[in-house]
């Protein structure tokens, strides 16, 4: 009698299945393009889609009669390149972050640190089967000064990220000036990039030697009080960094989130928010609670803590916008962890960006064109043009108008799957019923 294994006759079911809809032609009538390479908006245009890629694009009114399987209506929605998050921490189930990911429009995502207890690399292997899943970047463990403490470890730890896979070393901690040249040296053999937070005790140019800074506030701290406050200093550095070529994650939304813990009204209205069911109640009941540091400590707590988060989130906000105006690649980072969902997260860090004064299109292009730039995948992910992939984001409304505008998905193109609204919804159904059991 002949045994099947039912596991991999649902592994095979679910790869012949995900071969047929790439093979089928996706047409998308009639919609508004944002390709993002330009600042324009291509009005009433036909796309098709076919084996995960753009194979056509042309004028509505072209009449051209294009064979296909599937029809999408596309009228007054706008059809825009995948969002990326920049800065993606694993907190609960993967399966269902990488569900509250695609549902936001993100089709791809670079995780910035692996936890204890997790397998960031066992992630990336399950986001390539999954349908419902961004292109997934790994990040090593956190690098801290106790895990660096001599040469011949950075050569260990630089070895075993090699082996594993990943694609970038994190460091977040102060290095000694030979570890932390030593640890550049290694990587850069190994062909891996260095990313995290700044070396706070070294001049700016030490910093700017890796490949991306995570958190704008990072400069607060290499600059002294007196650098910061002086705007002809802020230029020079602003320039500096711009030589540089590194990319700066300014993660707005996440130092605004201290506030919305340590202020009691803000609180209050935190724990509103409708996106909280999306969180595992044995995560959320401590993020919820009195509990967290951002409301035990003063330091955060008192009215004089609150104007100093407040000045302080101002001040990196103006040099996110100097940064911007000198031509710095700014990317759109949330740094997901606590009650700043995985997803919703990356709207809101858009609407800071925005509101530092960058446009719309500048800050759409912080989540699109220059992530792909980052990620050396410019040829093929970034904008809406001929033979690039079909990770797309429709929306109902115009960015353009208004950033907030990114919220209002309509469907999202992934691995050459459409996802419809109502499929979203019901994706979104099935993260919120788990995370009640």
């Amino acid at each position: 009698m002949i045994k099947f294994n039912f596991k991999v006759l649902l592994f095979f079911f679910i790869v012949i299945t995900n071969s047929q809809a790439q093979n089928k032609k996706i047409l998308i009538k009639n919609v508004h393009i944002i390709p993002m390479d330009v600042d324009t908006i291509l009005k009433n245009y036909n796309v098709l889609i076919h084996k995960n890629r753009i194979e056509k694009i042309a004028p509505n009114s072209s009449l051209l009669k294009w064979k296909y399987d599937t029809l999408i209506k596309g009228t007054n929605k706008y059809l825009l390149p995948g969002f990326a998050e920049m800065h993606f921490h694993n907190q609960t189930d993967i399966k269902n972050e990488f569900k509250l990911l695609v549902a936001n429009g993100i089709t791809s995502a670079r995780n910035m640190a692996e936890d204890k207890k997790q397998d960031q690399i066992k992630n990336k292997k399950l986001s390539e089967k999954l349908t419902i899943a961004p292109k997934y970047y790994t990040t090593g463990p956190y690098l801290q000064r106790k895990d660096l403490k001599t040469e011949e470890e950075v050569v260990s730890v630089v070895s075993y990220h090699k082996k594993r896979g990943y694609d970038y070393i994190k460091l977040a901690d102060n290095l000694p000036k030979n570890i932390y040249l030593k640890l550049l040296r290694e990587a850069q053999k190994n062909q891996l990039e260095v990313i995290g937070h700044g070396q706070r005790k070294m001049p700016l140019e030490y910093s700017l030697r890796m490949k991306s800074i995570a958190h704008i506030e990072e400069f607060m701290n290499i600059f002294s009080e007196k650098e910061r406050e002086s705007s002809v200093f802020l230029k020079k550095a602003a320039k500096q960094i711009k030589t540089s070529g590194v990319y700066v994650s300014p993660t707005l939304g996440i130092f605004d989130m201290i506030s919305n813990y340590a202020d009691n009204d803000r609180h209050e209205e935190l724990l509103k928010k409708e996106e909280l069911k999306y969180l595992p109640n044995y995560y959320k009941d401590y993020w919820v609670s009195d509990s967290v540091h951002y409301r035990k400590y003063e330091w955060f707590t008192s009215k004089k803590s609150l104007k100093r988060l407040a000045k302080e989130l101002q001040w990196q906000q103006m040099f996110t916008k100097l940064l911007h105006n000198e031509g710095v690649p700014l990317l759109t980072s949330s740094d997901t962890y606590g009650l700043f969902l995985p997803g919703f997260s990356l709207h809101t860090e858009l609407e800071f960006i925005n509101k530092s004064g960058l446009t719309t299109y500048e800050t759409l292009k912080t989540a699109t064109i220059i992530p792909a730039r980052y990620f050396n995948a410019v040829s093929e992910e970034g904008s809406v043009s001929e033979g690039k992939n079909a990770n797309l984001v429709l929306l109902e409304d115009n960015p353009l108008e208004n950033i907030t505008n990114t919220r209002k998905i309509a469907g999202v193109f992934v691995k050459g799957n459409f996802l419809s609204k109502s499929k979203i919804d019901k994706v979104l159904r099935e993260v919120k019923n788990s995370c009640k059991q």
